[in-house]
């Protein structure tokens, strides 16, 4: 099969998410699995854009309400990333430095999803699967299907691929006029509550709708940002497929970004990495190091993460060290590293996303922390497992397919019910006693590094997806 992935995002060229991680790696072992997959997605103006060698593909105008505008697809010459990458060039709209972020977002992936329909349009022999991710590529089966611009279109099956249901692209209907002239009956497809909404056109006018977890696609059906009738309506054509990780990249034994390499048959060369951790951010080497990595926002729950690591170090000092790393709200910035001074040596924040640090956290640590309130799949606790780091997390989406608590048969990680300070303090309590029971917790290790989070068996569950 040929499958056209669309996205906004694709590690490593730019990434603001999860959903960068799955379209960096998803395409990859397709390919390795026959199949002819590919990557279309807003030309960023990232390092990755200036460090590589790309070739023009393709260069048209497009329609955009009353303008025309030019636009270029460049092509990645070499295939590093294991799959063809096509970036699309509209000036002034895709080529910023950001993913998301600005004023006019919604303007610039309507353009960019235009672009990505025009050049479909053109080609000779069409793909078997246009393969579609999170509301910005939402509007797309709506315009292969029902714009006059696109005749050659309408036949191709689209999948739609639902990372983070939360945000579903929201715009008034005096936007519709840059969309290509359409038939006006059509406008039902496009709208929900009086809004143009991307997600739910997706969900109307695509083949089928994948979640990123089992329990996921359950939590749509009653928790979805008023799109809960829409998902009960749909659910005949919609599958939940959990996320992989990329053993290639998420590898201890091979890791270029650690120093000290180690498997789950020789475990030294953890403590080694976590020696050098501590020592870089002045933590105590002998207590258990408990890390949050992620996006300092509501959904990860990261607004009482202050509180329930104060109440923690208040009632718990001496006992463990927190090493914290991310960016969001401002004001849970402010919060975490005023920590830094009340508990040097026990506490550390580092704001930002640092690719590096995050593999050498994950490979020194001893427990990550996932209180989130919405984990549509989850990836970090994946990577944690990989590395030998327990995961302590929230009973949600991914997270509740993916840990198993210790307090069950062949437990490896710790689970909590609610994102609340004390469910929170309490279950770092749990990870203190393991931390301490050091056969216990070597077992652990052993056993969640076994695992097999690996894409194969996700390409498997894409793939008869596709086929149906």
């Amino acid at each position: 099969m040929e499958i056209l992935h669309v996205s906004a995002e694709c590690y490593p060229v730019a990434k603001a998410g999860g959903l960068g991680d799955v379209v960096g790696a998803l395409p990859k072992y397709q390919n390795k699995a026959g199949n002819i997959a590919k990557v279309v997605m807003p030309m960023h103006r990232t390092p990755f854009l200036y460090n590589n060698e790309f070739i023009i593909d393709y260069k048209a105008k497009l329609q955009f309400g009353p303008s025309q505008l030019d636009f270029t697809i460049i092509k990645e010459s070499s295939n590093k990333l294991g799959f063809d990458l096509y970036l699309v060039d509209i000036h002034g709209l895709t080529d910023r430095t950001k993913v998301y972020g600005y004023t006019d977002d919604s303007e610039r992936f309507i353009a960019f999803q235009i672009a990505v329909a025009t050049w479909l349009n053109s080609w000779e022999h069409k793909p078997d699967i246009v393969h579609c991710h999170d509301h910005h590529t939402g509007l797309l089966p709506f315009m292969m299907q029902h714009c006059y611009a696109f005749p050659e279109l309408a036949f191709i099956k689209t999948i739609f691929t639902i990372h983070n249901g939360e945000y579903q692209g929201w715009m008034d209907f005096s936007k519709s006029i840059f969309i290509p002239h359409w038939d006006d009956w059509k406008k039902g497809k496009m709208e929900w509550a009086g809004k143009i909404n991307p997600m739910a056109s997706a969900i109307k006018c695509c083949t089928s709708v994948t979640t990123v977890s089992n329990s996921y696609l359950s939590e749509l059906k009653h928790s979805c940002n008023g799109l809960e009738p829409l998902f009960e309506y749909e659910k005949g054509k919609c599958f939940g497929i959990l996320n992989g990780i990329d053993n290639e990249v998420w590898d201890p034994a091979t890791d270029p970004l650690i120093n000290h390499h180690f498997s789950a048959k020789d475990m030294a060369g953890k403590a080694l990495n976590k020696k050098e951790l501590c020592k870089k951010f002045g933590l105590a080497e002998h207590l258990p190091l408990i890390i949050f990595i992620g996006r300092l926002v509501g959904e990860k729950a990261a607004d009482i993460l202050p509180d329930a690591i104060l109440t923690t170090l208040y009632n718990q000092f001496g006992k463990q060290n927190f090493l914290i790393l991310g960016s969001g709200d401002p004001d849970v910035e402010w919060r975490l590293t005023e920590i830094n001074h009340q508990f040097k040596g026990y506490y550390h924040c580092e704001l930002g996303y640092n690719e590096t640090l995050a593999h050498q956290m994950y490979a020194g640590a001893d427990f990550l922390l996932m209180p989130s309130r919405v984990e549509p799949c989850g990836l970090n606790q994946m990577y944690a497992m990989r590395y030998g780091t327990v995961p302590v997390v929230r009973s949600t989406g991914g997270l509740q397919d993916t840990v198993v608590d210790m307090g069950d048969w062949e437990g490896f990680g710790i689970r909590f019910n609610n994102p609340t300070v004390s469910d929170i303090h309490y279950s770092i309590g749990r990870a203190v006693s393991v931390y301490n029971d050091k056969t216990h917790l070597n077992w652990m290790r052993h056993h969640m590094m076994t695992i097999d989070h690996s894409w194969e068996t996700t390409v498997e569950d894409y793939q008869r997806i596709y086929e149906r």
